[in-house]
């Protein structure tokens, strides 16, 4: 093996040679295209509505979507800024998802109400319930600003509630005041002026430096460049708070910041603020940059400094490190204004031993005494639900191991802490579920009756997924199982109505039936219809879905979602082109890695973001294709990477080939972000199969030097373990034709556009067949429906040519 200096040598001779070939290349011209009409009305088919339960569960706000975005959406300015793209024009986020349809839903009785006075163009990108239930809040967002309009429920009419812009660079913010008398948002400072001009003349060079100090740092996107970009930063994410009351009088508390969170005391009486410092960084996003979180009164005065926190950009890449000082920060729950935080004892970095690694605090207002330490935590902070100062659940959790614990601690120290259960995150069978909360006082409160927690989960199972609803006795840890979703139908919890009466609010659905809303009566074993969706795609009705298992050599068991197309029949049709759509998965145990995820009786919604849509055009397809890599004990999982991929690829075609429904001659890979990456090693080490298309992938890992995915090494630890698990080191092997798909503006960290043109010129340098398609305005994900029809038109031609046109096996 070459040592790193003649590694990193050829990597920068390769990437300069492959420039070159880039810019002596000539590009193929082509318009967007469009697949053929079938899946067109897959890719236009309506988007499956929301909903938000009011706090008094008396009523349903219904929430309708837009299809796909047109491309000239996607055209609209933006800006990248310290890991943020942001809309210049409207101070929003870049390519926000927004809401374009609102209605009202009466639990009581099922009858919907039309909501007056909305605005024409309706693009919701924030919604937010009064505590009281008598209104909702949300953020309507034009051209050229984001405003804040209300909903008055008794009178199901909406108005514009302030003239003033909000600041939505963060996304919605609504907080409001408990007694539901106003809400506290971000706007748009009144005397900001005009945006900084960038001055056509450098006045000098962009300078970092490194003297001595250990700054590791995963591989960013949209990082600032220089000061331009400083100023740009400061001017658009410098918001006002502001204060607006049911009244529509608007009340500035305190001065301009880079502020980008605030929370309100559940008395009303303080706010929670944190502020971005600079300088700032070119080396790490926003998330690390220095900060201070301060308490304000509601006069917008500072009385309180919970934290001064320094520039990030020195703490380890291991997944478990965080920052030494107050983290975590938040107001507990079931108090009137008490705070609560975490902070390491062991520097932050798990690489340090320490029997105690997180301590958890809390201070109470007027926040001029000793904080209280409320438990020792052996992992890292993750969560406090609180029901009141006896009650109330911490979570801690560690990577590294996967391990989670849930505590239950006296906020008043008269018990001792005690230990709930212990468990590994990733065990999903045993997963105990969700504690569910209820609102009062408008403070979202743990539900605990009886020395009982209601719990929801998923209900994972080797079944499939069955959602759950169960009582558990904190006292001595029974459980009592209320209700599970039963065949032939999927249905899962989403909220809580009433405790008392043990009424639900679910989403159900099955195969051919679309997710609707329902009241599910536990008391009455009763079940009431709230909303009625019509089948968005019914021209896939004949589609089949099967939840389908399988092991791969080594016993490891494994599953997939078999798609076949309608009509078809394996007695009289043969074997079927297949496609097989995956995305690898680390994992600490062959246990875990074995056990099934999703449900056989969730909606057949065929999708065009996976190739279930190839169905349509007589594929099989094996969508969701289980690809486990396990790191038993001491082991890592990518110690044996590329040994399990192929296995897992020669288990996944064997299944379809046992079934009957596959051609082992016409099997194609692919696979999005990690499983392009995928794709393409699979494609390197074996000869499995026919063709493969990698969207947005990585593929040279010297480009991300201090980790990967879910790999903590760095390259220097290691080399042989990046340039082995680089397909751009093994070009020379991929000898089978390899569409390679990328959105020009991939934020992704590590997943740059270059990763997917450096990989393709290596190939095509090497004489391999490869297309390489570069999406115009796009991201990691493509949005705008143009993208997407082609790039649903390039995976069926090159499926077609190089797969289902290939001879059949005997």
């Amino acid at each position: 093996m070459k040592n790193l200096t003649q590694l990193l040598a050829l990597t920068v001779g390769l990437a300069f040679a492959a420039s070159l070939q880039s810019a002596a290349a000539n590009p193929v011209k082509l318009d967007y295209q469009k697949p053929a009409q079938e899946i067109i009305d897959i890719v236009d088919a309506a988007p499956s509505p929301g909903a938000g339960l009011s706090p008094d569960g008396r009523l349903l706000v219904v929430t309708g979507y837009p299809a796909l975005p047109e491309i000239s959406d996607l055209a609209a300015p933006e800006y990248k800024l310290a890991g943020r793209r942001i809309n210049p024009a409207n101070n929003s986020i870049s390519q926000a998802r927004y809401i374009n349809k609102l209605s009202l839903i009466d639990v009581n009785n099922g009858n919907e109400t039309a909501i007056k006075g909305l605005p024409k163009n309706l693009k919701v990108i924030g919604l937010s319930w009064a505590p009281d239930s008598s209104a909702f809040a949300f953020l309507q967002m034009n051209d050229d600003a984001v405003n804040l309009w209300h909903v008055d429920v008794a009178k199901q009419k909406a108005k514009r509630w302030s003239k003033e812009k909000i600041n939505a660079v963060w996304g919605s913010q609504i907080e409001w005041s408990h007694d539901s008398k106003g809400v506290y948002v971000l706007t748009v400072p009144g005397n900001r002026g005009e945006e900084p001009k960038r001055n056509p003349v450098p006045t000098g060079p962009v300078i970092t430096e490194s003297r001595g100090r250990s700054a590791p740092a995963r591989t960013y996107q949209d990082l600032l460049q220089g000061k331009y970009d400083e100023a740009l930063f400061d001017y658009y994410f410098t918001s006002q708070v502001m204060h607006i009351s049911t009244r529509g009088k608007a009340t500035e508390l305190n001065i301009p910041a880079v502020i980008d969170d605030i929370s309100l005391s559940p008395n009303d009486d303080y706010l929670l603020v944190t502020t971005l410092q600079a300088p700032y960084s070119y080396a790490v996003p926003h998330y690390r940059f220095a900060r201070t979180t301060d308490v304000w009164n509601t006069k917008g005065r500072t009385i309180y400094q919970v934290v001064d926190q320094p520039l990030a950009d020195d703490m380890p890449i291991a997944f478990d490190a965080v920052v030494t000082g107050r983290r975590d920060i938040s107001w507990r729950n079931d108090a009137d204004a008490t705070l609560v935080w975490a902070q390491a004892t062991d520097g932050g970095d798990p690489a340090n031993e320490a029997e105690i690694r997180d301590q958890v605090f809390q201070l109470a207002a007027p926040f001029t005494g000793e904080p209280q330490k409320l438990v020792d935590l052996s992992k890292r902070y993750a969560r406090l639900l609180a029901a009141d100062a006896q009650h109330a659940l911490v979570w801690e959790r560690w990577w590294a191991d996967r391990d989670e614990k849930l505590w239950l601690v006296d906020t008043t120290g008269a018990n001792e802490p005690r230990l709930v259960w212990e468990r590994s995150w990733e065990d999903r069978y045993n997963n105990p579920g969700t504690p569910q909360t209820i609102t009062r006082d408008g403070r979202q409160l743990l539900y605990l009756a009886d020395g009982a927690m209601l719990l929801t989960g998923d209900g994972a199972s080797d079944e499939g997924d069955r959602p759950f609803i169960d009582r558990y006795y904190l006292s001595d840890g029974r459980t009592e199982r209320l209700w599970r979703s039963a065949a032939p139908y999927y249905e899962e919890p989403v909220d809580l109505i009433d405790p008392a009466a043990l009424t639900f609010l679910t989403r159900r659905e099955a195969v051919d039936e679309p997710a609707d809303f329902y009241i599910r009566d536990l008391k009455q074993d009763k079940l009431t219809a709230l909303t009625d969706t019509s089948h968005p795609m019914p021209h896939t009705l004949g589609i089949s879905r099967e939840l389908i298992h399988y092991e791969r050599e080594d016993g490891l068991a494994m599953s997939a979602k078999l798609f076949l197309p309608a009509g078809y029949d394996k007695e009289k049709d043969g074997p079927l082109p297949t496609i097989v759509w995956a995305y690898p998965r680390e994992y600490k145990s062959s246990s875990a890695a074995a056990q099934v995820s999703g449900s056989p009786y969730e909606f057949n919604r065929i999708s065009y973001w996976t190739p279930q849509f190839l169905a349509t055009q007589g594929y099989a397809v094996m969508d969701a294709a289980t690809m486990p890599i396990v790191g038993e004990g001491a082991q890592r999982p990518n110690d044996s990477f590329l040994e399990q991929l192929v296995m897992n690829g020669k288990a996944v075609i064997k299944a379809g080939v046992d079934r009957g429904v596959t051609d082992p001659e016409r099997v194609a890979l692919g696979g999005h972000s990690y499983g392009a990456f995928m794709t393409a090693n699979i494609l390197a080490h074996s000869d499995l199969f026919a063709a493969g298309v990698a969207r947005s992938g990585a593929y040279n890992r010297s480009l991300t030097p201090f980790g990967f995915q879910r790999e903590e090494r760095t390259v220097w630890d290691d080399a042989e373990l990046y340039v082995r698990m680089s397909p751009f080191f093994h070009a020379n092997k991929i000898n089978e034709p390899l569409l390679m798909i990328h959105g020009m503006n991939d934020n992704n960290s590590g997943t740059f556009p270059m990763q997917s043109e450096r990989l393709y010129q290596a190939v095509k340098g090497l004489g391999g067949t490869s297309r390489l398609v570069m999406l115009p305005l796009e991201s990691h994900g493509y949005r705008a429906r143009e993208s997407v029809l082609h790039m649903l038109w390039e995976t069926t031609n090159w499926l077609d040519e190089f797969v289902k046109n290939k001879p059949a096996s005997e």
